[in-house]
């Protein structure tokens, strides 16, 4: 007890001298949580060395000393690996990072000199240190929060509404099962389960096909869960405003309220801790999206990811911090929005990339902005698996990217142009998108270093101020 006590005060003192910062990396399903943040660690522990880190002003003026990864408080939760994310990367031939398949974090310390006229610089010091600590969820998981805003019934509707076209072809099985259910009946547990598992494998069928707004998210990655009572439940169907008080008066055991008990246990002993033990703490977010993917995938998985995005982000707690505030109820006052891959397209295109991120995320970012919330939209790429190259085609130069495909096979490739507004339904009509995958630089194709673009700006933004 004391010992918990001595290390909760040792980290209000640094909140309270501003030296430790809690940042979390957030976004869907494979938006590159596990390369941003392998990056991340990397150009931090290789600053003045070979990572190239112009836009962050204390690389740029030779006051950024490096990182280094020390022990983390948490021993529960498991370590980011990122040896053996630089395992793959170095790997022959090289291959991404295995993605997140449950929570992880990582702390460093990050050494520099302070500027003369900054705080610490005024107060003689000439090394200070910033902790870091870095916390990584899967994306899956992340769709759970918004469940906290609804009820079975109300949670129900939702699921309908995301019900288009192409997913009601992904979960035939499903919907064919739901025909013959009778909410009213007694419910039969292994029914249940036989129809739960049915649910969850047409989101698994949805996710691999490039849908988002998939619920709940432990159906995806069930973790210890797995076969429990708990994850043996899925939304009814066609249900209007006034079935609920019919509903509502049906017994115990009948089939609705089996389901809406289990939905209500989840919420509470799956959610909720989730949020409270992990959410409520961060400082600062950077959520990270998969722009090119929902494009490449077509309009009805594009307008999913603006919708899960939009819920998403509802359930953060955004607010400036005051020093109470970041001593005993921290909440996350600068945010970064980046679209990630920005190699997969020409560097004529990044402009466009965010152009068309911030159209998609129009009013969260409103709603930030209203809440005097500091919010920045970027392109970047973690770890650069492309070299841009100019090509003369009809008498005319034209931007090229030269890369890897994930077949093994060099390539020059003209990904095409990004749309810097929302896609309008004939725009899809008459223009198709074809962004291929790469396969990461080898280290001799590389050079030294990650190479990247823009990691430098993101770094800038989420702990610049920090290394004053």
């Amino acid at each position: 007890m004391r010992h918990t006590l001595a290390r909760e005060f040792g980290n209000l003192i640094e909140r309270g001298w501003d030296r430790q910062l809690r940042l979390a990396v957030t976004g869907l399903s494979r938006a590159g949580k596990t390369a941003f943040l392998t990056s991340l660690v990397y150009q931090l522990r290789h600053a003045g060395l070979e990572a190239r880190l112009d836009l962050l002003p204390a690389a740029r003026e030779g006051r950024l000393m490096g990182a280094q990864r020390i022990a983390q408080k948490d021993l529960g939760v498991p370590r980011f690996p990122y040896d053996q994310a630089m395992a793959s990367l170095d790997g022959t031939p090289p291959q991404w990072p295995e993605p997140t398949r449950g929570i992880s974090e990582l702390r460093l310390h990050i050494r520099y000199r302070p500027q003369r006229g900054g705080v610490l610089g005024a107060l003689g010091s000439s090394n200070a240190t910033l902790t870091l600590d870095l916390f990584d969820y899967p994306g899956e998981w992340l769709l759970d929060l918004p469940l906290l805003e609804h009820d079975y019934i109300s949670w129900s509707q939702r699921q309908q509404v995301t019900l288009t076209s192409e997913r009601r072809a992904m979960a035939k099985e499903w919907l064919s099962a739901m025909e013959t259910l009778d909410p009213a009946a007694e419910a039969d547990e292994a029914e249940l389960a036989t129809i739960a598992e049915h649910y969850a494998q047409s989101l698994r069928t949805a996710r691999e096909a490039g849908f988002a707004d998939l619920q709940p998210g432990r159906f995806l990655l069930p973790g210890d869960l797995e076969g429990a009572p708990v994850l043996q439940f899925f939304p009814l169907l066609d249900l209007t405003r006034d079935d609920r008080r019919r509903l509502e008066a049906l017994p115990q055991q009948s089939v609705y309220r089996t389901l809406a008990r289990r939905f209500a246990y989840y919420q509470q002993h799956v959610v909720k801790p989730f949020y409270r033990e992990h959410f409520r703490r961060f400082d600062r977010q950077i959520v990270l999206v998969d722009v090119l993917g929902a494009l490449n995938a077509g309009p009805e998985r594009f307008e999913d990811l603006s919708r899960a995005l939009a819920t998403l982000m509802q359930s953060f707690d955004y607010g400036q911090r005051s020093l109470f505030t970041r001593l005993f109820s921290p909440r996350i006052d600068r945010l970064a929005i980046a679209a990630t891959k920005a190699d997969h397209v020409t560097p004529d295109q990044h402009a466009n990339l965010v152009a068309l991120l911030e159209a998609l995320l129009a009013e969260p970012i409103k709603d930030l902005r209203f809440a005097d919330v500091p919010v920045k939209a970027l392109s970047l790429a973690s770890i650069r698996a492309t070299k841009a190259h100019e090509v003369e085609q009809q008498g005319k130069r034209i931007q090229a990217l030269r890369g890897m495909t994930m077949e093994g096979e060099e390539t020059l490739i003209f990904p095409g142009e990004v749309p810097a507004h929302l896609p309008q339904p004939d725009f899809w009509a008459r223009q198709g998108f074809a962004f291929h995958g790469f396969r990461p630089l080898s280290r001799d194709a590389r050079g030294e270093g990650l190479p990247h673009i823009r990691m430098d700006a993101a770094l800038d933004w989420l702990i610049g101020d920090k290394l004053s």
